[in-house]
């Protein structure tokens, strides 16, 4: 790093100090940021893109995710998560959302265990679509932190005062969703709701 100037302005002097102390500050903060702070992290609020009814539901197409590219691991599969790996196999109903640009289609690759081939998957959204629950598992997996400035008053921990500085706040956003579509008919809806 470059050396920091010397002012002759005193007043300039005291200025460019106390910038440099409220960035070593800043720095500080976010360095303090452990991945396990950041996930407890409150999750943004959003509302939901696709709102269909049981009916709606009920009378759409049946779409069937299936990837688009397949390669082959070379590992071999450990049997002993056998099991674990039929259930994460298991077709699943549900809405995907992307949240970020709302209306284009996903794109992700999947890997869920050692041993099976990766997967390239592109799916549509705001539509109920039939995929692998590891699929939805990992759609539902993507978000990310949101890190803002705070002016808030921090008080001093050897107890000569509180400070008034910027701090970083982080909020967890959702940036694709996969939302479970139930096809069940309540038997609180009444008699007119069943077939």
């Amino acid at each position: 790093m470059t050396e920091k100037p010397k002012l002759t302005n005193s007043y300039a002097q005291k200025e460019l100090d106390k910038a440099d102390k409220s960035f070593e500050k800043f720095d500080e903060e976010v360095k303090a940021m452990t991945q396990d702070r950041m996930n407890a992290a409150p999750k943004e609020d959003v509302e939901l893109q696709t709102k269909l009814s049981s009916d709606q539901v009920s009378k759409s197409k049946e779409i069937y995710l299936k990837p688009e590219k397949n390669f082959m691991c070379r590992a071999k599969f450990n049997e002993r998560f056998r099991d674990e790996y039929n259930f994460k196999k298991e077709y699943v109903h549900f809405i995907a959302e992307n949240r970020e640009i709302i209306g284009e289609a996903i794109e992700l690759w999947t890997k869920p265990f050692a041993g099976v081939p990766t997967e390239f998957w592109r799916g549509r959204v705001n539509k109920p679509v039939w995929g692998p629950r590891y699929l939805a598992e990992r759609i539902k997996e993507c978000s990310y932190h949101r890190l803002k400035m705070d002016q808030a008053m921090i008080s001093s921990a050897d107890g000569m005062g509180q400070y008034y500085g910027s701090m970083a706040v982080d909020t967890t956003v959702q940036r694709l969703d996969a939302i479970p579509v139930s096809d069940r008919k309540s038997v609180f809806m009444g008699a007119s709701s069943f077939k």
